[in-house]
Parts: C-alpha cells; sequence; structure tokens
C-alpha cells in the first residue's frame, strides 16, 4: 500500500509485477543457506522468519549495472530454509524507502527460479501515532510482504531513487535516453538504516476443521488461544474453527442480544442489519496466538469500514488463503513487531472472510489499518492487489456482506457519511474532524494508492449493496 511521499510526488500502490526473464539459475552460483530462524511455533503451529541484512551490493565490471552504484543494497542469491512470503524492514517507521525493492525465489516444487518481482515500497497500514503500540520503540518500517510461494532459495536487490527526480520539461525519446545515461552518475537518495529481508514461513496449513472435535480445545490449548476463543462466545462455541452465517431473524435476535442497551426503540423496532456471514475464526485458519500480545484493545464503537488491499499478489489459490494470513500475521508481528496482524478482517479471493486481528469479531476491536484513523473504525483488507488487476466478484459480494452485518451492529448506514477525528497522518493533521464515507477506501483517509484503483472503484456499488442487504 504505497503512500505518496511528503512532497507531494505520488507513488503508485504497484501490483507485483514480473520483470523481463534473467539469466537461468545455472548462470550464478547459489551460497548455502544463511540467516537466522525466529519465533518457531511448535510442532502444532509450525513457522518461522528468517532475518537477512541487507549488504552493499557488488560494482565493477562483473556487476549487474542496472542495480545503479554501490550505495544500493541485497542479498546474493542463495538457499535458505523453506518460505513462502517476503518483504523488506527498517529500524525507523517514520523514514521512507525512496526506491525500488524487487526479489526473485526458487520454486521448491520445480526448482526454477522467478522473474524479478517489485515488491510495494510503502506498508501505509499502521497503528495511530500516539498508540500503545506504536509508542514503544520497537515498530518497525517496513515495505509490504509479497507471497512467492514455496520456496527454497532468494535472490533480493534495494535501489534508491535518485535524489533529484525533476523530469525535464521535454521529455521526449531522446531525454529518456539521456535521463538513462545519467542514471548511473546522479546522487542517490540514503536508503533507511537497517535494512533487512525477512522471509517468512507461514507453516502447513491446519489439520481440516472436520477432523477436530467441535467446540473442544485440545489438551494442549494455550491461554492465549482461550482468550481469543472466548471474545467470540457470544457467537460461537469455544474451539470453533467458523462463525456459522445467519438467516435474518437470527441475526436480528442476535443484535438485541449482542447490543441491547444500546439500542434505540426504532433500532428495535426496524434493525438494519445484514445476515450475518460465515467468518472463520483465527483457530480456522491457524493462528499461532502465543506470537501475539495478550491484551485486547476496544475502541467506543464502529463508525466506519476502511478498505484495502493486502499488496501481497494474486498468485495465491484459495487453498491457501490460510496461509496467506498467517504469512501476514507473523509479518506484522514478529517482522514490523505489532502487536498482532493489523486487520481486522480478511478476504480472499473466492470470498471468504477471516476474522483479523483477535478480540471478538462482533466487537470494536482496535486494530493497525488506516494510520490516523483506526479509533472507532473496522480495517477489512482484500487478500491480493488491485491496482490494475480486478477484484474478483466473489470478493466483493463478501465485503458487502461482512460491511452490511458489522456496520449494522452499530447502526452505520453503508451509503452514509460519518465523521472521525484524526490521529495525525499524511492528510489530515491530528485532532481534525473529518467527514469520511462511511465504507471508505484507505487512500480516503491516507495519502496512499490502497486499496487499488480497480478496487477502490467498486466501492460505490459496494455501499448500495452493503445498504440494500441491511434492508434500506
Amino acid at each position: 500500500m504505497r503512500g505518496f511521499l511528503a512532497s507531494s510526488i505520488g507513488v503508485t500502490c504497484a501490483v507485483a509485477l514480473a520483470l523481463p526473464l534473467t539469466p537461468p539459475a545455472t548462470a550464478a552460483p547459489v551460497a548455502p543457506a544463511a540467516g537466522r530462524a525466529t519465533g518457531t511455533a511448535g510442532p502444532d503451529l509450525p513457522g518461522s522468519t528468517q532475518s537477512l541484512p541487507l549488504t552493499p551490493l557488488a560494482t565493477g565490471p562483473t556487476a549487474d549495472r542496472t542495480l545503479g552504484p554501490a550505495a544500493d543494497q541485497g542479498v546474493t542469491r542463495r538457499e535458505v530454509a523453506r518460505f513462502s512470503m517476503v518483504g523488506v524492514v527498517w529500524d525507523d517507521p517514520d523514514t521512507a524507502l525512496h526506491g525500488e525493492v524487487q526479489v526473485r525465489s526458487r520454486s521448491t516444487g520445480t526448482g526454477t527460479w522467478s522473474d524479478w518481482r517489485d515488491v510495494e515500497t510503502h506498508n501505509d497500514d499502521a497503528a495511530d501515532p500516539d498508540s500503545a503500540e506504536r509508542a514503544t520503540g520497537r515498530v518497525r518500517g517496513a515495505t509490504a510482504p509479497l507471497w512467492v510461494g514455496d520456496s527454497d532459495a532468494v535472490e533480493a536487490r534495494v535501489s534508491a531513487e535518485p535524489a533529484d527526480r525533476t523530469e525535464p520539461a521535454d521529455h521526449t525519446e531522446e531525454t529518456a535516453r539521456t535521463e538513462e545515461t545519467a542514471r548511473a552518475v546522479r546522487p542517490r537518495a540514503p536508503l533507511p538504516e537497517g535494512l533487512r529481508l525477512e522471509l517468512v514461513d507461514p507453516g502447513d496449513a491446519p489439520p481440516d476443521p472436520a477432523s477436530r472435535a467441535a467446540g473442544t480445545p485440545g489438551a494442549a490449548e494455550s491461554a492465549e488461544a482461550t482468550e481469543a476463543a472466548v471474545a467470540n462466545a457470544d457467537l460461537a462455541p469455544a474451539g470453533a474453527t467458523e462463525i456459522p452465517a445467519l438467516g435474518r431473524t437470527a441475526t436480528e435476535r442476535e443484535l438485541v442480544t449482542l447490543r441491547g442497551t444500546e439500542l434505540t426503540d426504532d433500532q428495535r423496532a426496524k434493525p438494519h442489519i445484514g445476515d450475518r456471514p460465515r467468518i472463520v475464526t483465527r483457530r480456522g485458519w491457524g493462528a499461532d496466538e502465543k506470537l501475539r500480545e495478550r491484551k485486547f484493545v476496544y475502541t467506543t464503537t464502529v463508525k466506519a469500514a476502511f478498505v484495502h488491499h493486502t499488496a501481497t499478489g494474486n498468485g495465491y489459490t484459495c487453498a491457501q488463503s490460510a496461509s496467506v494470513i498467517r504469512g501476514i500475521y507473523r509479518y506484522h508481528v514478529k517482522s514490523l513487531r505489532w502487536r498482532d496482524i493489523g486487520y481486522n478482517f480478511l478476504i480472499d479471493k473466492c470470498g471468504g472472510i477471516y476474522e483479523g486481528r483477535a478480540g471478538g469479531v462482533g466487537k470494536a476491536v482496535l486494530g493497525a489499518h488506516t494510520l490516523g484513523f483506526n479509533s472507532n473504525s473496522t480495517g477489512i483488507a482484500v487478500l491480493g492487489s488491485f491496482g490494475s488487476a480486478k477484484p474478483p466478484a466473489a470478493a466483493v459480494t463478501a465485503l458487502a456482506r461482512l460491511t452490511a452485518w458489522k456496520l449494522g451492529l452499530y447502526g452505520a448506514n453503508p451509503r452514509g457519511k460519518t465523521y472521525l477525528k484524526s490521529g495525525g497522518g499524511n492528510l489530515y493533521r491530528k485532532g481534525k474532524n473529518v467527514r469520511l464515507n462511511v465504507i471508505s477506501g484507505h487512500r480516503d483517509g491516507f495519502a496512499t494508492d490502497c486499496p487499488g484503483g480497480q478496487l477502490y472503484s467498486r466501492l460505490g456499488t459496494t455501499r448500495t449493496t452493503a445498504a440494500r442487504y441491511q434492508g434500506r
């Protein structure tokens, strides 16, 4: 989710695109496995993170001249422990990476190397500036994570942008060639300090829900897992891998049970809420609850929903959705050092809806998804990159169904407007009351291209459909 630079020069929320083919794998040696695996979850919920420091890339007659000057950094081609997701982190979360991040990986299934792929260099999902989560002093800056599939070798390069990025007034083909020639000698903007390549293994998929004893936590159930399950006790039995869909009558009855003391007489007489959709719980997608912080943090209400895309690319199957989410979760917690996954909900390309940050899907859980506007809102991320790719119809429908139910719990009209107070960001100063759509895109609260132009263009339809689901 790439943000816009402070100089107001926009940068794109790019899809992970393949670049021109590189020499075959035999053209360069592969270094032995290296790196540090951290946070192994154990035999029931395996997974790990390898953290590799970036180093200056070699220059000289044999170097790849497209890499630029020696200020560029990277990881040379090497074998590593298996991973499926990759990102780059650095020390200061308030420092932007102005440049280009590219990776390529070797598939464990075929043994072939991918083309160079772009990594989204700005990860604009974040806790608010003055929140306890951000104030720990441990939070890192980071790119968005990129899903690359099961891999066992990697190569990465980070190229800084030229410090002077002013375009010629007459940008002809000749001036373009001149610019390319000057690129190698032009001064470069500094890269952030402490750059590291994070290789995330989300672990194997959790057991098939049908093979589990419904509602019966295992003997080795951790206190954290029990607490996460209990947070949804009003909606599903402890240990459930999913919260089942409900019809209209049951949903309206549940609304009174959950929020009865807060409902007006009109809301009781004619509740506007969409049918509760099926939601896969954290247990269902295999969250290792020991990774996150124990405490749940809540806000007062839910006045708006911010829609995101994860910018992790679209090269996953629906059977891999849980793995992608486990990868994002581990990246947010172990690599970025957040308290939990940032999003409140996630939706896959087949329309599956997943519980995100722990604390209860029906509750006003404080997320870390829209810097400056996390309070009194919920964050929903669609797995994938939708700058140029159209979001699948199933995902858009699921987005409307989820917002119709979640916003309906708090009396919010999906077609309406609301006011949120900014906690500080790059669009609105701290303390400013901002009028926003009840269903907004990430870019409405922060200068970014997220959720991608193609998904953002569907939000009008989403608002109308969600309102219809609420009976408006």
